[in-house]
């Protein structure tokens, strides 16, 4: 399994732990999610075309 690989397992582990956290743990977890999409943006060439936090927080308050 290489880097890239490896980053989109946490990236997916880490979505589905802010699916299910609360408040207090949020915002630790908001970053490294960021950090891990930009560090496979990084490694696959390409730009960020939103904030998927913002579109994850806005999932969760519709319930």
């Amino acid at each position: 399994m290489n880097r890239l690989e490896k980053l989109k397992e946490l990236e997916q582990s880490l979505y589905e732990t802010m699916q299910k956290a609360n408040s207090r743990s949020m915002a630790a977890l908001a970053r490294q999610y960021r950090e891990t999409i930009r560090e496979i943006e990084e490694l696959e060439g390409e730009d960020a075309d939103g904030d998927e936090i913002a579109q994850l927080i806005a999932k969760r308050a519709e319930g």
